[in-house]
């Protein structure tokens, strides 16, 4: 045979059982070949995992790690959630609100027992006292009831159970105005915006440290999105450090961009101020923009909350300014809410944790108190269990 035929037959017998030992070495090293991509995108059905409580992700992709978490190192794309319809938030919410205190029902039964002996009435102002409706509201409801105790009588469950909802609606006040304001602003004066760009309707969220602002702003966004708004969200929580990126994994999940700052202690107002022209420049109906929890006793801090909002006022005046209250914290928060009113002037109060815990009666004196109304209410950690609220709902919620 020829000689140089036995050599090119040899080095071929080499290349390739070295070919075969890299493969079966890298295999053994849990490396993936060099054709092979190490990482398998999403399934494009498959969601992003719910959110978990503020600042706690349940699992990597969750609100409160960071942006790319449930993504492939290739880039790959999780395909975008679809938030729940407004209807179907309060068909499934409305269930809820029959844990947002009993006091309602708890009332409803003394007053079913018949004729009421003075033991019974003291009972009932007990009750009202000590769900949050405050001296004031408890004893006004308690005259109403007494007087009509007495043109009806106390022996028709019935017409008891009217009264008690007729006046519980009253202080409830459906009349009150619990839309959302968002029509688009004309531009203020020597607005620095883009040619031909528009101001999208801005929504700032304030409240103290954890009522859950951050969560409530992305759900907001969720909200949003479902009534097909085009919406940014601005993380003008410069503070703390997993703010921004618990509202960049927001935003992710249902495609709304968070304009943020990439340098931890930034000024707050710049990154908010650059929300609203981002905004604008984008034909966005609608922005929002998250603000650090902070102490109402902080004449500092409310100071800035002041400058944010003027800050903002310079590209558009500032259409909602929402107050985030932990319904759990009952009268404690309302010298919360006092104080954040005077400081940027509240037009909305959305109350977290309206569930389990929750007295309900909160409703009532933060509304009669400020003179602003619930517009918005949370009753759950999932990513939708943010609503509207219905008095009418909630008022039969407590009697139900």
């Amino acid at each position: 045979m020829d000689p140089m035929l036995i050599v090119i037959a040899v080095l071929a017998v080499l290349t390739l059982v070295g070919g075969l030992w890299l493969v079966s070495g890298r295999r053994r090293r849990g490396q993936a070949p060099p054709e092979v991509s190490a990482h398998k995108p999403l399934d494009r059905d498959q969601a992003l995992p719910t959110a978990g409580p503020e600042g706690v992700g349940e699992r990597p992709g969750s609100p409160g790690e960071a942006p790319g978490a449930g993504e492939g190192a290739g880039g790959a794309v999780a395909t975008l959630e679809r938030p729940e319809s407004i209807p179907g938030r309060m068909q499934r919410l409305r269930a809820r609100l029959a844990g947002s205190g009993g006091f309602g029902k708890a009332v409803l039964s003394v007053l079913s027992r018949g004729d009421l002996s003075e033991s019974d009435w003291e009972e009932i102002e007990d009750t009202l006292l000590t769900s949050d409706l405050g001296v004031e509201v408890t004893m006004e409801l308690m005259d109403g009831l007494r007087t009509q105790a007495k043109v009806l009588g106390t022996s028709d469950p019935e017409a008891i159970r009217g009264v008690l909802r007729s006046g519980l609606l009253e202080l409830v006040d459906p009349a009150m105005d619990r839309s959302l304001n968002l029509t688009r602003p004309a531009p203020a004066e020597g607005a620095d915006l883009p040619a031909g760009a528009a101001p999208a309707a801005a929504i700032l969220m304030v409240g103290v440290n954890g009522t859950g602002k951050t969560t409530t702003c992305g759900k907001l966004a969720r909200v949003l999105v479902a009534q097909d708004k085009a919406v940014v969200m601005g993380a003008a929580d410069t503070f703390r450090a997993a703010a921004a990126e618990q509202l960049s994994t927001w935003g992710q999940r249902v495609g709304v961009e968070v304009v943020r700052s990439e340098r931890e202690g930034a000024d707050p107002a710049s990154v908010a101020f650059d929300a609203v022209r981002a905004a604008a420049g984008q034909g966005a109906d609608v922005v929002l923009i998250d603000t650090a929890g902070r102490l109402q006793n902080k004449a500092g801090l409310m100071d800035e909350l002041g400058k944010i909002k003027r800050v903002m006022g310079k590209i558009a005046p500032v259409g909602e300014i929402l107050l985030v209250l932990d319904a759990t914290t009952g009268q404690n928060g309302m010298r919360q809410a006092q104080v954040f009113s005077e400081a940027v002037g509240v037009t909305g109060i959305v109350l977290t944790k309206l569930d389990g815990t929750a007295k309900g009666g909160i409703v009532v004196t933060v509304q009669r108190e400020l003179g602003v109304p619930v517009k918005l209410v949370g009753l759950g950690e999932g990513a939708d269990d943010l609503a509207p609220f219905d008095p009418e709902g909630f008022v039969d919620a407590l009697l139900a």
